[in-house]
């Protein structure tokens, strides 16, 4: 029987059947005459491979390459079937392939976290969920070889920092039914609890504790979103409290904030209906500021020439707190000479032309020494400057404040070069502490007439309008609402209504500060079961029982204050209403009688701690002297004494 040469043709891919999967090399012979080299790779691409001859007998058996054992034909395949086996194969080297590439991958990023672990996922298609641990964020290079078509694959694995603290590797793209099948497998598993963390892969352990970690972060309360005011809400508090008065004699305002820029202090002096007003050019409780942005000095020129203030008459910015002119120590004196020609600069590049603030205290020295050295500044900053003129202004005394009497400011202003640069600004509320009445149109004009002996009116060019919640002569510096206090509106009505005091800015620095109601707890009713839903519970419930159980007194809360600029809008109406009002009339006599009594209960608490305070030092100044006394008798007694022994025993010489 003749020889016959076999055709081998290499199936194109596997099926998903497992005998043929563990062979891979059966292939299909077809008896033939001739002897041809064809053959088929794993994706069905046609290549030519080793010709192979197979003696075969005329039965036409199957034979395995390379064995003489017979075998049984396989079934013939359809093309789908064929193609499905190619599909199968190309998905499993695809997705051992990716496997490898991520095991490299895990093991890179773990050799490369420096700090805690952190759990993330690698996210693939077609393979399952990894766990590495890694802080850096990136790209790794990953090479794969031995794929199906025999070439070195090189595969850039991203890693991304997803919202949960994880991490994704993106791999080679495989089957997307296997690869959807595989997600939605991981995500069906159950999760193992923290309690009891699974231990059968390496690093299964630090894992949970950073679950457990990540849990406790996310269990701690959120920050509440703050509210954004709406459109309406914005449009209500830009309207102006009070109607704005022009074409008066006085010019009367508030100390306004600029907050968030000079520029703000315009539109709120306008917001309250203000003539003029104050505000502080930088932080007053602080050394070190930024400097006036160009943007803000722009727009704050625009806005006095767009509601006609005049920036150069009326509008007067006061001083830092901290600084003190008459400071001893060299290195804290330049400090605070520093910060007071760096308002002056300020005040130049804004255009404003008076500048006040609070002359300070001696110190140690020597009060002539202490007014000397405010005075030595002053010309100093004259010479840097060019046309500010700083105020005085009048102090309520106590301590070693300097500028408590009239005598302090013509002391200071004597030793200034440039007179036409300096001025005095009159706190009304200071003043009357300081023992000045201006209370009735006598004592007054008495105290105007004083100030122009021993100051001069010319230098009189800014007044602070405040009542006083202490009474005359306390020496306490305690601002009140205009007619409330131990001034009484009769004082305002006398400032106001004097010719003298025309044209120069007048700024009200009362308090505005409203306390806000404590919300009560009630009690739980038929119409009110959970009262918690409409009152706020006591922050201080704890320590007030502590403190009781300890036998302690309950604390007092501090109450909740709030600023209501409805206040100074009503004062500034309530001045400019008293220019030309007959203080005789009934008109006047009521707004008095009602301001009184609405101040009435704070002024008589305030009256009854100077009354004992007055008493006190009576008492210790009795004391210093009945011990004066007794030190006198006593040594006059030693001398009276001394001379009788000294008389007997000369007595007894003779």
């Amino acid at each position: 029987m003749p020889k016959a040469v076999a055709k081998r043709a290499l199936s194109p891919t596997l099926s998903s059947d497992s005998s043929l999967s563990s062979a891979p090399d059966i292939t299909d012979i077809a008896i033939e005459d001739t002897t041809t080299p064809i053959s088929l790779d794993q994706k069905g691409t046609k290549a030519l491979v080793e010709e192979t001859a197979v003696d075969i007998t005329v039965s036409n058996k199957r034979r395995r390459i390379g064995d003489a054992k017979e075998t049984k034909p396989p079934p013939k395949r359809t093309r789908r079937e064929t193609v499905n086996r190619a599909s199968h194969k190309e998905a499993t080297e695809e997705e051992r392939d990716g496997e490898e590439e991520v095991k490299k991958a895990t093991k890179f990023l773990e050799k490369t976290s420096q700090k805690r672990s952190r759990r993330i996922k690698a996210s693939t298609n077609g393979l399952k969920h990894a766990a590495v641990k890694t802080e850096n964020k990136g790209e790794i290079e990953v090479i794969s070889r031995g794929t199906t078509r025999g070439i070195k694959k090189s595969t850039k694995v991203k890693v991304e920092a997803l919202s949960e603290g994880e991490l994704s590797l993106e791999t080679p793209k495989g089957s997307r039914k296997k690869a959807k099948a595989a997600i939605k497998a991981q995500e069906e598993k159950p999760e193992l609890s923290p309690e009891k963390p699974r231990r059968s892969r390496k690093g299964e352990k630090a894992e949970t504790e950073v679950q457990d970690e990540t849990q406790e972060v996310d269990d701690s309360p959120k920050k509440p979103k703050k509210k954004r005011k709406t459109k309406e809400e914005k449009e209500a508090e830009a309207m102006p409290l009070a109607v704005r008065t022009t074409g008066l004699k006085v010019y009367i305002g508030a100390h306004v904030s600029s907050a968030k820029g000079v520029q703000n202090s315009v539109t709120n002096c306008l917001h309250i209906g203000g003539n003029a007003f104050a505000l502080f050019l930088k932080s007053q409780r602080k050394w070190e500021n930024p400097p006036l942005q160009d943007e803000n000095k722009t727009q704050f020129r625009a806005f006095c020439a767009d509601h006609k203030y005049d920036a150069a008459s009326h509008v007067l910015p006061h001083g830092s707190y901290l600084v003190n002119l008459a400071q001893e120590d060299p290195d804290k004196a330049a400090q605070a000479y520093t910060a007071f020609i760096d308002d002056l600069h300020r005040c130049e590049a804004l255009g404003i032309k008076l500048y006040n603030f609070h002359p300070g205290w001696t110190g140690p020295s020597p009060r002539p020494t202490a007014i000397s050295r405010i005075a030595h500044a002053l010309n100093r900053a004259h010479a840097s400057t060019t046309a500010v003129t700083p105020l005085l202004e009048t102090m309520a005394g106590g301590g070693t404040v300097i500028g408590s009497r009239f005598e302090d400011l013509r002391d200071i202003i004597s030793l200034v070069t440039d007179k036409s640069r300096i001025g005095v600004c009159l706190d009304t509320c200071h003043t009357f502490a300081a023992g000045y009445d201006i209370r009735t149109p006598e004592t007054f004009a008495a105290t105007l007439a004083e100030f122009d002996q021993v100051v001069g009116l010319r230098y009189l060019k800014a007044l602070h309008l405040n009542d006083s919640k202490a009474p005359l002569g306390s020496r306490r510096d305690l601002h009140q609402n205009i007619g409330l206090g131990f001034l009484g509106l009769r004082a305002f009505w006398n400032v106001v209504n004097e010719s003298r005091c025309w044209g120069v800015p007048m700024v009200l620095e009362t308090p505005i500060e409203v306390a806000v109601p404590p919300i009560v707890e009630k009690e739980p009713s038929v119409e009110n079961p959970n009262p918690s839903k409409d009152a706020l519970v006591k922050r201080d419930a704890k320590d007030s029982k502590d403190a009781q159980e300890k036998g302690k007194p309950k604390p007092t809360p501090k109450p909740k204050t709030i600023e209501d600029k409805r206040i100074w809008a009503r004062e500034i109406k309530l001045l400019e209403s008293l220019v030309g009002m007959d203080p005789e009339g009934e008109e006047f006599r009521k707004m008095e009688r009602d301001l009184a009594e609405q101040g009435r209960e704070e002024r008589d608490k305030y009256q009854e701690a100077w009354e004992r305070k007055v008493e006190k030092e009576r008492v210790k100044e009795e004391k210093k002297g009945n011990a004066k006394g007794r030190g006198k008798k006593k040594g006059e007694a030693e001398e009276s004494a001394g001379s009788e022994s000294g008389s007997v025993s000369g007595s007894g010489s003779e």
